[in-house]
């Protein structure tokens, strides 16, 4: 887990009175925002467990596997978790490495389960320790985007186009509130990292089109910040 400047557990955030100022202002000139709390990074323990293969290994082997789910069981369905902490008062999403790739947890969904469970499912096997007396407990919040793979290529759209009558994929992206505290292990062969929302605005060339997009995502939200007591 990158969090190099991790202040140390117990201690308290000195920006906290700048956070509440700017919560404040926030508030006062957006009232209608939907509230969010988020909790400090220093909240969450991160430990590793044993590698899980990746399924794709390449771009191009991932359309190949989506065409032959296609052929056999029509639209996939896919969702994937916006997970959001802080430091220094400034939100950081949670965002999975492998090699020089990016990706928010998440996958496909089997063709009998809905979107909710099988997020649920996904995190836990990416995420949730070995140890099944100290699971994670994913509460999933809103759907924040909705994206189409009309073709067999990478582009996904934030809207169906109106010629596309048999989309190949439908991606739910969705918030997750997490607890105060949690326990999380992440395969060997993957990073699980903290990135600012800063380093993702802008940043397609970086992180991709879909995760540059999440400061966009979040915009709806009030952000309430809290720091370790």
């Amino acid at each position: 887990m990158a969090a190099s400047d991790r202040p140390p557990s117990g201690t308290k955030d000195k920006t906290a009175p700048q956070a509440e100022k700017a919560s404040t202002l926030q508030e006062r000139l957006v009232p209608q925002q939907l509230k969010l709390d988020i909790y400090h990074l220093a909240n969450y323990t991160f430990s590793a467990k044993d590698q899980q293969p990746e399924k794709d290994q390449s771009p191009l082997a991932c359309l190949q596997r989506l065409k032959l789910k296609y052929d056999a069981e029509g639209m996939q369905r896919s969702v994937s978790a916006v997970i959001l902490v802080h430091q220094r008062n400034h939100p950081h999403v949670l965002l999975l490495q492998s090699g020089n790739s990016f990706r928010m947890p998440g996958g496909k969904c089997r063709p009998d389960e809905d979107e909710i469970s099988c997020l649920k499912r996904k995190l836990s096997r990416k995420l949730a320790p070995p140890d099944t007396h100290v699971q994670p407990v994913w509460e999933i919040g809103q759907t924040l985007a909705v994206y189409w793979r009309p073709h067999y290529e990478q582009s996904l759209y934030p809207y169906l186009p109106p010629h596309v009558t048999k989309p190949k994929e439908c991606l739910k992206i969705f918030s997750i509130i997490l607890p105060e505290k949690s326990i999380f292990a992440v395969p060997r062969n993957l990073k699980l990292l903290a990135i600012p929302l800063f380093e993702l605005q802008g940043n397609p060339k970086r992180y991709g089109n879909l995760i540059a997009s999440v400061p966009q995502f979040i915009s709806r939200f009030s952000i309430n910040y809290l720091n370790p007591t």
